[in-house]
């Protein structure tokens, strides 16, 4: 394969979904799950919503930004949705950013996420309108909320954006089988994509991980990880 023709396989969407013996959704590229198989939404929650306080900041924020690494099956989007709707204070609206370089397809994604009918009509809200080949799909999913979905190496594209988000979701697949989504380039992307205040939670406690971004500008700490996990990290940019 040529230098062009491997560029260009690893920059265009694969179908490579697949379905482990628990009917979880899984990449074959990863070989890694795309949320835990305790409950992904409940996962969702305590690492990213809580990880990041946003229960508590929400009712004092007039607008706020979340920038996300790897869209997935948009369970991330729609649980923070979700949240959102109950926690917002009047007349605030959302930004939700999200980079994903191997999009599912609307059928994949509502199967993905068809164990929560809590869920659905969210779901069907988004799948409606969702298109997994444009170079950046952007909707206004209702009056409050817009999302905008960069089908893109996150390495490529978010440096070249700046939206100055008030939280970030690191939510990559694992650092041992993807580390391309954990680089300290990467990492100092999200930090110069942050403002004062800004905070960010991830899953993994990785060593590396912990150390790219503390070298990005980051100060970091251990949480506890959900479902029995010993850590996950947070942290924030001063």
């Amino acid at each position: 394969m040529t230098q062009k023709e491997q560029e260009s396989s690893e920059s265009a969407p694969i179908d490579d979904l697949g379905w482990n013996e628990d009917q979880l959704p899984f990449s074959k590229q990863f070989d890694d799950t795309y949320y835990s198989k305790f409950d992904g939404r409940k996962e969702t929650l305590h690492t990213f919503i809580k990880g990041n306080d946003l229960l508590n900041r929400w009712p004092e924020m007039k607008q706020c930004t979340i920038g996300e690494l790897g869209f997935g099956t948009g369970l991330n989007f729609l649980e923070t949705v979700f949240q959102w709707n109950k926690y917002k204070s009047p007349g605030a609206t959302l930004h939700f950013v999200s980079f994903e370089q191997f999009p599912l397809s609307a059928p994949q994604i509502q199967k993905a996420l068809s164990r929560w009918p809590g869920l659905k009509e969210l779901q069907n809200q988004f799948t409606s309108t969702w298109v997994q080949t444009a170079p950046i799909f952007t909707t206004q999913f209702s009056s409050d909320i817009k999302l905008s979905v960069h089908i893109a190496d996150a390495n490529e594209a978010l440096p070249k954006i700046n939206i100055q988000a008030d939280a970030w979701y690191l939510d990559g697949f694992s650092p041992a089988k993807n580390p391309k989504m954990w680089t300290s380039e990467l990492m100092q992307a999200v930090f110069n994509n942050s403002k004062s205040g800004t905070t960010f939670a991830t899953y993994t406690a990785a060593g590396w991980v912990r150390r790219n971004l503390v070298t990005a500008g980051f100060q970091i700490a251990k949480a506890n990880g959900f479902a029995g996990k010993r850590h996950m990290v947070i942290g924030s940019r001063v």
